[in-house]
């Protein structure tokens, strides 16, 4: 028994030397209904259509979601980030790569086979191409066949569909930048800025290459995630795999013959290459081209249902167990902790920064050349460039006052409240002059106040120093 196994787990390690899809043909993978194939289609959708529809979502007048790139803003709702908070942004993008990293460590490349916007479009085009076309052999008919009336114009027709569905596309991608309905607007006129009018072809030429004409190859060689998942993954990966064991020898299975006694279940039907949007055969191992859709599963479990065999010669499995490894505790991956730490300080990250958001900011920079004047009058003066920025939707009336520094300290510039306009920010100067005979050490911490005249709770700090001669 031992010897039959070692001689299967050998003939799987073999069979990993898999033909390399070089592009020569176009893959036409079959659509076939399943388990699978309506969660992947559920995931889909359920990830990209409130995408592609929250642009037009408004909110107080304005579009609810948006990355203002003419004000340098990001709006959610009543949640303006500004480039001060764009680590906030930062943090998030972060802690979504560590979380793809981590899920891939555990479930290989489910981002690609369910979320991924390359094989989102590349199943929308070739859904669009079957009704154009016809079944995969149709399709690998027509490819084949002299040009004439027909072909011209079902290819022309399919390209067209294909420009149309890139267009609404880049649309969708630009109004993320500019308001949804001034977009449609200026687009419908014509009267696009060249930014505008560029990003639009970009992301048409992109998305018409991309998903239409290169689709596969993409995935297998244009994209990074595809070369570093190998290196994420270990024995104890869940991923699409064929059982072997079960499995070998494979031969046909024709209506009416008695299957031979040593026949493995599997009886070369491939159908879970043909379902496959790579043109990978899942039987020869784990291979670059698989994003882990499990459309494979679905086809042989058809297939088995058909022969009168249980499920499961092509299911969710770890390499460990397809080898016959025996179970156990599942080994934890050090990686796995480092990535769960790096997810909780990129969430602390974001969480604090959105507790601690203020709508009034203060920056102070002391003067430098020189650090300090001696007045006439033996006193110290310290000069203070102050930025105030006001996010709030309303203008408003700053006062400023000094904690801390030197005792008998006086405020010149400040006398008079400043007028900071809505979501505007606004520069001035303060001094500070403070009696000399006062001054005990060089560099004395001095604190800002600054407060709304209108609205007290409003306000914001700075620690700063005030600088005097060396004693």
């Amino acid at each position: 028994m031992q010897q039959q196994v070692g001689a299967v787990i050998e003939l799987y390690r073999e069979l990993e030397s898999y033909p390399v899809n070089i592009g020569e043909k176009t893959v036409h993978a079959k659509r076939m209904p399943g388990y699978f194939r309506s969660l992947r289609t559920a995931t889909q959708l359920g990830l990209w259509l409130p995408l592609l529809l929250l642009p037009y979502l408004r909110w107080n007048g304005k579009q609810a979601i948006m990355f203002d790139i003419d004000h340098s803003q990001f709006h959610c709702f009543n949640l303006t980030v500004r480039p001060d908070e764009i680590w906030m942004l930062m943090l998030l993008w972060l802690g979504a790569s560590v979380l793809m990293f981590a899920v891939t460590n555990i479930a290989s490349r489910v981002w690609c086979g369910y979320f991924c916007f390359q094989s989102t479009w590349v199943d929308l085009f070739t859904w669009i191409e079957g009704k154009v076309e016809g079944n995969p052999a149709a399709r690998r008919k027509l490819d084949d066949a002299p040009w004439h009336a027909d072909k011209i114009i079902k290819k022309v027709a399919k390209h067209a569909i294909w420009l149309g569905v890139s267009l609404l596309t880049a649309i969708s991608f630009s109004v993320w930048f500019v308001d949804a309905f001034e977009y449609w607007n200026k687009l419908l006129h014509l009267q696009l800025p060249r930014a505008g009018w560029v990003t639009l072809a970009l992301v048409i030429t992109g998305t018409y290459l991309y998903a239409g004409l290169m689709r596969e190859q993409m995935c297998l060689w244009m994209c990074p995630y595809a070369r570093f998942q190998s290196v994420m993954a270990d024995g104890q990966t869940l991923m699409p795999s064929y059982d072997i064991k079960r499995g070998e020898p494979r031969s046909k299975l024709r209506k009416g013959d008695q299957a031979p006694a040593q026949q493995g279940d599997c009886i070369d039907c491939y159908q879970c290459v043909q379902v496959c949007p790579t043109g990978v055969d899942i039987r020869h191992g784990h291979q670059l081209g698989c994003i882990t859709c499990g459309l494979c599963i679905d086809a042989c479990d058809s297939v088995m249902d058909k022969i009168g065999k249980p499920h499961g010669l092509i299911r969710y499995a770890t390499p460990d167990e397809i080898e016959g490894k025996p179970h156990g505790k599942r080994r934890q991956n050090p990686w796995l902790w480092v990535y769960a730490a790096l997810l909780l300080a990129s969430g602390s990250g974001v969480v604090y920064g959105l507790t601690h958001m203020s709508v009034l900011t203060l920056n102070v920079r002391p003067e430098r050349q020189p650090l300090f004047v001696r007045m006439s009058d033996g006193s110290i003066q310290n000069r203070y460039e102050f930025k105030l920025m006001n996010k709030s939707p309303k203008d408003m009336q700053i006062t400023v006052t000094a904690e801390g520094g030197i005792k008998g300290q006086l405020i010149v510039g400040s006398a008079k409240p400043i007028f900071v306009a809505h979501e505007r920010g606004t520069a001035f100067t303060v001094f500070v002059k403070a009696p000399g005979e006062n001054i005990a050490k060089a560099a004395t911490p001095i604190r800002f106040h600054v407060q709304s005249l209108d609205n007290p709770p409003i306000s914001a700090d700075y620690n700063t120093l005030f600088n005097g001669p060396s004693l």
